[in-house]
């Protein structure tokens, strides 16, 4: 299925040959029902999802203002740890038994 997604150049001629692996569904996803968003100081916006079928990492998706045209996507590897250091009472790491 081809789906349509308004792309900025910077994300065609970048970040489609940084992360092929990241398709337009996984994207649309996020934009769709992300779990977290954020506007970030130049207007842009960030929003996170998890993406099951890569083993629940966190896809963060960078659009412009209009929360149409995407900027940039990439696998964020420090949102969980934010996500759960931000947490009332955070799991503490097990000591490894001898």
């Amino acid at each position: 299925m081809l789906v349509a997604m308004k792309i900025t150049s910077y994300f065609r001629d970048v970040v489609n040959r940084k992360h092929p692996g990241i398709e337009a569904a996984l994207i649309l996803r996020v934009m769709a029902e992300p779990l977290e968003e954020r506007q970030q100081a130049d207007g842009r916006y960030a929003l996170w999802g998890l993406v099951p079928e890569a083993q629940n990492r966190a896809l963060r998706v960078i659009t412009l203002e209009d929360k149409e045209t995407v900027h940039n996507a990439f696998f964020d590897r420090g949102y969980l740890r934010a996500v759960i250091r931000s947490q009332p009472n955070p799991p503490q790491a097990f000591p490894l038994s001898r």
